[in-house]
């Protein structure tokens, strides 16, 4: 109900919000709140600064797919940890109750959905009431409900288990570089045009908003069977059946998560977020959380060193005392030698001087920007970056998604600030996670 009371507000600014009452002096609009951008929960702030990226080391592969370049970036918050098992999990649950809700809603309308609001003006499609308890112990509800679950013949040992299959996320995004690129071609279609008409009158000149609008259906669960697949003729069963959802693995990364469903997890945070605030704040809104460019992870990475080689600042792996300082393959094999044979807890080892934790290390991490061995040649050296959407039936070379960080399997070389490389968007590894970023409102340092 409360969304339903912030729809009829909103109605109201419309109404009110052009009041031609005032001492006919150009003020601006009045009575407006005051913003104040509290610190969002698990984040650090990343200030504005120019770095140079780019290695800082010889290029031992011979990968020539960077090269220096000063480049300046906004202000953005960042999480100070990869996302955690448990964190994703929070993710994953609320499709579950949301699909819930929806299946009971088609039996049981009134109690789990609203259809009109305050005014009984019909809502479609239907608001999820989320105060209405579910009651398992109701044969109408669990008949419901039934093939949320995985069917007989495919169960093992009888159980019965939910259908992670069914667990879809669905929600809708906006190319706004597509938009650009048509206002663009809008203009010149006017200059061209002999019609006196406007851009709003007439129809042969107007583009059609929604073929900007994208909708995507994304399964949230991870691949927990990437602990088999990533690995020959190694004995990786206790983390395919524990790693996600056992309560031991609760402050580990979260790993066999594509692209696809970080990102998918970024936008429903932003909704997450927003419609608490709409709710219990009276409308204030924050930037989306999204996934960083590539140019910011590196400049968060570095930590206001501009050439160190690791995030740490020094050019060596182990401390003054000989200790390893990240999660990774150190020794020729000797995984268990930095204290972990897999992925730590997160925030295991000591943050760099942004208090980031584990930006060398533990998992490597997803960033939007699409891979191109070029790309750091064509982009803009103000907030760079370079993305692309690929279709699920394009070519492989067009699904790269840069990849930054290293993780617990990889060599020394791949933990490295300046160092590059890449992974299909639809690929779930047990070696990268992700975390979440988010620009700044206004106030940039």
């Amino acid at each position: 109900m409360k969304k339903l009371i912030f729809l009829g507000l909103i109605a109201a600014l419309i109404l009110t919000g052009c009041s031609p009452t005032g001492s006919g002096e150009l003020t601006g609009v009045q009575k407006r709140e005051k913003w104040f951008e509290p610190d969002p929960y698990g984040m650090v702030k990343i200030p504005i600064g120019s770095f140079i990226i780019g290695p800082s080391d010889e290029d031992p592969t011979f990968a020539m797919n960077s090269q220096s370049k000063t480049i300046s970036v906004d202000a953005f918050w960042m999480d100070e940890t990869e996302i955690t098992n448990n964190e994703y999990r929070q993710f994953v649950t609320w499709v579950i109750d949301s699909i819930t809700r929806r299946k009971l809603g088609e039996q049981f309308p009134d109690e789990y959905l609203f259809s009109e609001d305050e005014f009984q003006n019909p809502i479609e499609p239907p608001l999820i009431n989320w105060e209405t308890k579910i009651d398992l112990r109701d044969e109408e509800v669990r008949a419901a409900l039934e093939d949320m679950y995985i069917p007989e013949n495919e169960r093992f040992f009888g159980r019965k288990e939910l259908d992670t299959r069914k667990l879809v996320y669905e929600y809708q995004d906006i190319n706004f570089q597509e938009a650009a690129k048509e206002m663009r071609d809008y203009k010149r279609r006017i200059q061209n045009s002999d019609k006196s008409e406007t851009f709003f009158e007439d129809p042969e000149l107007r583009s059609d908003r929604s073929k900007f609008v994208k909708t995507y259906a994304i399964n949230v669960y991870p691949d927990t069977l990437a602990w088999i697949s990533d690995f020959t003729y190694s004995y990786n069963d206790p983390m395919a059946k524990m790693y996600f959802w056992h309560p031991g693995f609760d402050d580990y990364p979260v790993v066999g998560v594509t692209w696809e469903q970080a990102k998918a997890f970024c936008v429903w945070r932003t909704m997450y977020h927003n419609n608490y605030l709409a709710t219990e704040k009276g409308g204030a809104f924050v930037q989306n959380y999204r996934l960083p460019t590539e140019y910011e992870w590196e400049y968060a990475a570095r930590g206001g060193r501009n050439v160190s080689l690791y995030p740490w600042g020094s050019p060596y792996t182990r401390d003054n005392k000989g200790c390893f300082l990240a999660n990774f393959k150190p020794l020729r094999g000797n995984y268990v030698d930095d204290g972990f044979l897999k992925p730590s807890p997160v925030g295991s080892f000591e943050p760099n001087d942004f208090n980031l934790y584990d930006m060398a290390g533990n998992v490597a991490e997803w960033t939007i920007s699409a891979f191109d061995e070029a790309g750091y040649s064509f982009t803009h050296d103000l907030n760079p970056n370079y993305e692309y959407n690929a279709l699920p039936n394009a070519s492989a070379v067009m699904k790269r998604k840069v990849v930054r960080g290293g993780s617990w399997k990889d060599i020394a070389y791949y933990l490295q600030a300046g160092t590059r490389t890449y992974e299909y968007q639809d690929s779930a590894k047990s070696y990268i996670g992700f975390r979440c970023v988010r620009s700044t409102m206004g106030i940039e340092k």
